[in-house]
């Protein structure tokens, strides 16, 4: 268990998927201009990442690696799947947010409508793939701790858009200079919010 919160802390702060490896950037810049939009779009992510991953994990340890079919029996221990990794991973995301974009559509019109493309687009957000590929590398020993690992990685997305959109809606009645307005001043702001989380590489976990 204490392993399992150690993983959950760092994934927020330290292994942060937007301000550590830059990942998912594409709606990050594009739907952090409102508070509750990006909010609607972290809890999204946050949900694929707590689904996927599981999902992702029993797939990987049960049909993809290498000997992992043989459960089947003695002659598919020799099968290695390895090579379909990666679109299955990405089958599995796109399945699971087609199951989002209904619900959102169904419970929240108005979130639906505010988000438009990037709510479908979901399905090709690299930091949910990125958070399946650590999976892979990082070699979880169980569906629970690929789940923890989701749900930390969904978090500090979550908290990193949520934090860029409340300073962009501050910024509007700021007298920032004509070439940096928008975009400019967005990626000055998300290097600024990246060191500051740095500070928390001195956590001890």
């Amino acid at each position: 268990m204490e392993n399992c919160l150690n993983l959950f802390i760092r994934s927020i702060f330290i292994d942060n998927m937007i301000f550590a490896y830059f990942l998912g950037m594409c709606s990050f810049l594009a739907v952090s201009k409102n508070v509750k939009t990006a909010f609607g779009l972290g809890i999204a992510v946050t949900f694929m990442l707590v689904v996927s991953l599981p999902i992702n994990y029993l797939l990987n340890t049960y049909v993809l690696q290498p000997g992992a079919l043989k459960w089947l029996g003695a002659e598919f221990a020799d099968v290695d799947l390895s090579f379909l990794a990666l679109i299955m991973f990405i089958a599995v995301i796109a399945s699971m947010t087609q199951l989002v974009e209904m619900a959102v559509e169904k419970f929240s019109p108005s979130l639906y409508a505010s988000l438009g493309i990037f709510l479908p687009l979901i399905a090709v957000n690299c930091a949910i793939l990125g958070a399946s590929l650590f999976m892979q590398q990082k070699d979880f020993g169980s569906a629970l701790t690929a789940t923890v690992y989701g749900a930390g990685s969904g978090i500090g997305w979550l908290l990193a858009i949520v934090g860029i959109a409340a300073i962009r809606e501050k910024l509007a009645y700021s007298n920032v200079p004509a070439p940096l307005r928008g975009i400019g001043i967005t990626f000055i702001l998300t290097g600024l919010m990246g060191i500051a989380f740095m500070s928390f590489l001195g956590i001890k976990l």
